[in-house]
């Protein structure tokens, strides 16, 4: 499958690029977001790509006014101050992780597939999925599932975790997803959604450290954007919403930040036909003073 970046209109709408700017792509992946902002910025324009992701960078097809750097976005200013890049008119978070991830990483991110736990966005990082899973205390691995996965039944999954790894340690998605079946209820195996969603949102989020890097990351957007320079971010579940949400809030009633969404801007029914997995998309923008 392509990877079909969300809510590609409302992402040019709110960062409104225009010619001869330069903007920031903290989160490149397939580099859909991208490509329109290059095509708005002609002829002198130039984005900065930022992946932490190798591989998805070493993929990616090398363009004249594109910068690559292959790093994490909660290095922004030290990034940006590196590659002498500037003056900034707009910054894009995309916080998903694209369809290559799930589909041709083999880094264990779909419960779909039976991969190795892995989960890393940064080959290079030391923490794994299969490391917490086989490794941390019960009530560790409870508290993640608990507030990074919003899981119910946390407790149930962690204690199940933790009987299945003292026969034997849980290397793959599948053993992983076979000792959560074994912990919930029935029913719960019978939604809608998936009943590992949440414990996978959870690991991924630890093993990357997702909620803390977007929290130092956002203030440093601001400082480097110019005054009118536009930030946007793409949320994908409500832990990273409220963040975003709350930073935006205080930053404007400091009067350093215009908010140019009042609610989280959504899919249409539209696209979710297209692209289903934006569903739990939500953008919110803003405008530096």
């Amino acid at each position: 499958m392509v990877h079909i970046p969300v809510l590609q209109k409302e992402v040019l709408q709110y960062l409104n690029p225009k010619p001869n700017k330069n903007f920031i792509d903290c989160t490149f992946g397939g580099g859909g977001h991208a490509d329109n902002v290059l095509e708005r910025i002609s002829p002198k324009g130039k984005i900065l790509g930022i992946d932490r992701d190798s591989e998805i960078l070493n993929g990616a097809e090398l363009k004249d006014r594109i910068i690559f750097v292959c790093d994490n976005f909660v290095n922004l200013k030290d990034i940006v101050k590196k590659e002498k890049f500037g003056p900034v008119q707009g910054i894009l978070f995309d916080l998903g992780y694209c369809s290559w991830h799930l589909e041709k990483s083999e880094r264990g991110f779909s419960f779909l597939i039976n991969e190795s736990l892995d989960m890393r966005y940064d080959p290079q990082s030391i923490l794994t999925a299969e490391k917490i899973i086989n490794s941390w205390p019960e009530k560790e691995i409870e508290t993640i599932l608990r507030e990074l996965g919003e899981e119910r039944f946390a407790k149930r999954i962690a204690r199940g975790i933790i009987s299945q790894r003292t026969v034997n340690p849980i290397k793959t998605t599948f053993q992983l997803i076979e000792a959560i079946k074994k912990a919930v209820p029935f029913w719960y195996q019978r939604k809608k959604i998936h009943f590992a969603t949440k414990t996978f949102q959870a690991l991924r989020i630890t093993v990357n450290n997702e909620l803390d890097n977007l929290k130092e990351a956002l203030p440093q957007a601001l400082e480097i954007l110019e005054p009118g320079g536009r930030l946007v971010v793409i949320s994908f579940h409500s832990l990273e919403d409220r963040i975003i949400k709350n930073f935006f809030k205080s930053l404007a009633k400091e009067g350093s930040l215009k908010i140019l969404t009042k609610k989280p801007v959504i899919p249409t029914l539209k696209e979710l036909k297209v692209n289903p997995r934006s569903r739990s998309a939500k953008l919110r923008a803003a405008q530096k003073q």
